[in-house]
């Protein structure tokens, strides 16, 4: 499975992971997940339809101790080097009814965050996006939209703006519950449709490098940073709370101590 994800990823930019969370787990993280967006959401600014908590670990850990996973490990680590990182957590779940969104890479290669790193792209991994399919993933409930190779382009749609139309050779990832989407982090990508009945429940999950400068992601932090951008709320990372780092295994401790107030 690594030696395979690594060369797709290096090549088409993305791989997906199958089994990282076993499927007849995903129905209790979903759930959880349901009630605590339920609970939570309405506090985050979100697209309509669409329910979003950044840095939900805070507030939800169902999903934590898969976060170590080795299989997933060695393949961030094979890219990434040792000692990574996790540079965001957020619950994504897209109801019944939400619109297809605008194309864009993420963090920090999104022109339209308040920090990133300006085009021309250097031809290098240093970050990595990860969605987690806690529901499966289908055309018909919005399998994530990505243009197969557009990491290897020096910019991204965001340069230019925000726009939905679709590109001919775009694809959307379809996958069953428990697969983990790996990609890179310039690769084109777009929130599809839900056009099912049933809300699509997945993490999005983000490992960096030791070195990628993080601290920009906290809130408040990027009006002291060399962009005069606004910040954007879906490029805030909120700190993880002492009580629940305490909870959460050793091994996913590793990856959060950065956060931690």
């Amino acid at each position: 499975m690594v030696s395979k994800a690594l060369l797709h990823i290096q090549r088409d930019g993305f791989a997906v992971l199958e089994g990282i969370v076993p499927s007849d787990d995903c129905p209790r993280i979903r759930e959880s997940l349901l009630n605590t967006v339920e609970q939570y959401g309405g506090q985050f600014e979100s697209p309509e339809q669409i329910g979003y908590i950044p840095s939900v670990v805070n507030l939800d850990q169902s999903f934590a101790a898969y976060l170590a996973d080795d299989r997933l490990l060695r393949v961030v680590e094979g890219l990434l080097g040792p000692q990574v990182r996790i540079s965001f957590t957020s619950a994504t779940i897209n109801f019944p009814g939400n619109e297809r969104l605008s194309w864009h890479a993420d963090w920090p290669f999104n022109q339209n965050n308040g920090t990133y790193i300006p085009a021309p792209y250097p031809d290098q991994v240093i970050h990595l996006t990860t969605l987690w399919m806690l529901s499966p993933f289908s055309d018909e409930n919005g399998g994530t939209l990505i243009v197969p190779r557009s990491h290897l382009q020096r910019s991204n749609p965001t340069v230019h703006g925000r726009f939905v139309q679709p590109y001919s050779d775009e694809v959307q990832v379809n996958g069953s519950a428990g697969s983990v989407l790996v990609m890179d982090s310039r690769m084109w990508h777009a929130t599809a449709a839900n056009l099912s009945v049933e809300p699509r429940v997945a993490l999005a999950v983000r490992y960096a490098p030791w070195w990628l400068n993080l601290d920009v992601l906290r809130p408040g932090r990027q009006r002291d940073s060399v962009s005069s951008a606004d910040e954007e709320s879906h490029n805030l990372v909120p700190s993880i709370d002492r009580a629940a780092f305490d909870t959460l295994p050793d091994k996913v401790q590793r990856l959060y101590a950065h956060w931690v107030v």
